[in-house]
């Protein structure tokens, strides 16, 4: 099987309500996808959803790089060959990894298609059986972010992800607000995403978050400073979560030799797609550190690939790929048993994208042959 073409759309997903993390506030979210097609007429899809903030990529230069270098490379080649495609993107470009990923993720689309089996069974076959859904809340105020949480405890989810990070002490009201407002058998995280920048900022509402029972605290300081997590993790009881802070096999190998984190979040944008966040987390499992596919707000495809992933592995605990829940107008039709997530056992992706929606909701698009 050789790829034939492949057509590249740029495009915004409009959300139900702004998304808002410590450094930037998202009305609507762009993304780029990618339709791959073979010779014998199979078509397999991908995604980047990419981040300034976090993957150095803008959407503007994600789509020029997938239109005059990736797309362009990959014509005629095998999607099967995983390991020789990511070989040759990384040869001809450094870096760009929510570009490469909606390359990677659309071949194994491709490939699963052709083999007629799930994407997970590429990835050493199915171990979990389903994986309850997060409800991530936004940055807001104290009652704002209460109220919320209240009114999804009632629609069933049994843990929250806060997003915080703008001041810490009026976070910390935040995460008791919600606390109080939900009880202490509920299972609360809480993503800094950078915002308390150190750990000299950090370190002083460690007891007050103790004893609030979070499950963990990600990523409190800024992504390169692997020894602040150091720091902090030696000074709490709290796990300790990286994410900002691991893109690749350099950052986990820092993370592994200096026992920065007691999880990782692994995101296909951060590292280049479905083959690389598998090497992670055979990685992080061989040091005792566990897993979580964390998402970057994707839609129904990039929320796909991540959830094959954590299927495959049991050196994930939890999945944070709530995208489609978040968007009014989806391209895809990835299903949610709220607050559970089963995949299914179509070949691929295991999902359809309507063409429609997609034409519907493109800004601009490219065709490579």
């Amino acid at each position: 099987m050789k790829i034939q073409e492949i057509e590249i759309f740029a495009i915004d997903l409009p959300l139900i309500e702004p998304f808002i993390v410590s450094y930037d506030t998202y009305p609507s979210m762009p993304s780029i996808i990618v339709k791959m097609t073979s010779e014998c007429g199979l078509v397999g899809w991908g995604e980047s959803v990419p981040d300034d903030h976090v993957t150095g990529e803008t959407p503007e230069s994600t789509y020029a790089v997938l239109k005059t270098k990736l797309a362009p490379l990959l014509i005629g080649k095998n999607p099967l060959e995983f390991e020789r495609i990511h070989e040759l993107m990384d040869s001809v470009v450094r870096g760009v990894p929510a570009a490469k990923a909606a390359m990677d993720i659309a071949c194994f689309d491709l490939a699963g298609k052709k083999l007629n089996v799930p994407a997970y069974q590429l990835l050493g076959g199915r171990y979990h059986e389903k994986f309850p859904i997060t409800h991530v809340l936004s940055i807001g105020a104290p009652e704002k972010m209460a109220k919320e949480a209240a009114e999804r405890v009632k629609q069933g989810y049994s843990s929250f992800k806060m997003k915080v990070g703008t001041e810490v002490q009026k976070d910390v009201e935040r995460i008791r607000a919600v606390r109080e407002e939900v009880g202490n058998e509920m299972a609360i995280r809480v993503d800094v995403n950078q915002g308390w920048k150190t750990s000299g900022n950090t370190m002083p509402v460690l007891r007050e978050l103790e004893a609030l029972g979070i499950d963990w605290l990600e990523q409190p300081v800024l992504a390169d400073d692997i020894d602040a997590m150091v720091e902090i993790k030696s000074k709490t009881t709290i796990p300790l979560m990286i994410d900002e802070g691991l893109h690749g096999e350099k950052e986990m190998r820092e993370i592994i030799a200096k026992r920065a984190a007691d999880k990782v979040n692994i995101k296909l944008m951060k590292c280049g797609g479905i083959y690389p966040a598998i090497k992670l987390a055979h990685m992080a499992e061989m040091a005792g550190i566990e897993c979580q596919i964390g998402s970057m707000v994707e839609s129904s495809v990039g929320s796909a690939a991540g959830f094959h992933v954590a299927f495959a592995s049991k050196a994930f605990k939890s999945v944070e790929l709530t995208g489609p829940l978040k968007f009014s107008k989806d391209i895809g039709n990835l299903h949610y048993d709220v607050p559970f997530i089963q995949l299914n056992e179509r070949p691929g992706l295991g999902i359809d994208v309507d063409e429609v929606i997609l034409n519907e909701l493109c800004q601009y698009s490219a065709v490579v042959k």
